[in-house]
This record gives C-alpha cells, structure tokens and sequence, in this order.
C-alpha cells in the first residue's frame, strides 16, 4: 500500500515549533539534520514530505518565530497611542523576546544567517529582508510623526529608523551573549533619551 495516502502521525504544527526551537539556537547552518530530526521526533523522510527541504523548513520556522515569539515586538510599536510609547514598547518587547526562561537567548531573526555559504544565499537574502522590513517599518513612522507634527520637520527620519533598528539588533546580539533584562533595560532608557534629544519631541508622552 502507498504510503501517500497515510495520514500523518505527527502533528506538524508541533515539530515545527521544535524545528523553529532548534534553529533559532543553532542557526541554519549550524543546525544539521540529525539535530532537527531529532528534536522533532521525526525521520527524515518525514521531514522532506512535510516541508520540502532543510531551507524550506527554515524559512517557515522564521515566520513562525516572526508571528509567535517575535511578535509583540511589532505589535507593541504600530497600536501604540504615541510615537514614544511605541518605541519603548517596542524595546522592551525585544528585551522579552531575547531573555525568554527556557528559550534560546536572542531573538532569531536579528541573529539568523548573516553569513551563509554561496549555496545559502537565499536564506540570507530572506533574514535580510526581514530585518529590512523592521526599519522600514520605523521609518515610516517617523515620516508620519513628521507629517502629523509630532517630529520636527527637519527629522533624519532615516537616519532614526536605522538607529532603533540597530538598538533592536543589539538588545538580541548582547541577550545572546549574557546581557541581563536589567542591563538591557538601561539601554532602552538611553535610546528613549537620545530619541527626546535628537527630535525636540512634541507627542504628548514625550517628557514622561
């Protein structure tokens, strides 16, 4: 008999998360495909009929990870009531999602494929997007503030994009290396001031 028509005796969501757990601490490369079959409880063959490859299954755990762990970081920054309170919701959810208990430290995003083989390339094009898309994402919102007078007219608005993406990205790369929320916590505190400093802010939470 086919095994084509056999249900699946594992359930899928579930192995990907395990999958997601994995890469998330090991990166793609690092990950091999005894430490992926193993965590999830699967064959290989299993594995490759239920996601198509190593880097499918990567890139899947990466949305995962962006719609699971990662995403009160987003969510924190766009239903914020003012531009500041996003920020440092925004901050302080990295710091979250970076020093889970149990969990790989960091956030998987910021940290995954910055450097891959040639072989590997469209795993790092993707995580670069994605990381992309954080400062995007930012900048828009400063162009908005700008627009609604919040900012002062003559705001680097790129220029503040790519610092607070580069405070989210180093809020993962020192989680990863032993930061404490308490000390990644500071760091939330100088970015707030330096954004206060930089822009002259007028949102309404600007001095609290």
């Amino acid at each position: 008999m086919s095994s084509r028509g056999r249900p699946r005796s594992f359930d899928r969501a579930e192995v990907l998360e395990k999958a997601m757990e994995v890469f998330w601490q090991q990166g793609f490369e690092g990950s091999s495909m005894t430490d992926l079959t193993t965590a999830m409880g699967i064959n290989s063959p299993s594995l490759y009929a239920a996601f198509g490859s190593k880097e499918a299954l990567y890139l899947e755990a990466v949305r995962h990870f962006s719609e699971t762990a990662a995403a009160e970081t987003f969510r924190a920054l766009m239903e914020a009531p003012t531009l500041r309170e996003g920020l440092a919701g925004m901050l302080y959810a990295s710091i979250g999602c970076s020093t889970q208990e149990g969990r790989p430290q960091g956030c998987m995003i910021a940290l995954g494929a910055t450097h891959c083989a040639p072989e590997n390339e469209r795993v790092r094009l993707e995580l670069k997007e994605m990381r992309r898309t954080l400062r995007d994402t930012l900048r828009l919102k400063f162009e908005t503030a700008v627009a609604e007078g919040l900012l002062p007219r003559d705001s680097d608005t790129g220029s503040l994009a790519t610092y607070f993406a580069t405070v989210v990205h180093g809020i993962s790369i020192q989680a990863r290396d032993g930061a404490t929320r308490k000390e990644l916590g500071a760091v939330v505190l100088h970015a707030l001031a330096a954004f206060d400093r930089a822009t002259r802010v007028n949102d309404p939470a600007g001095s609290a």
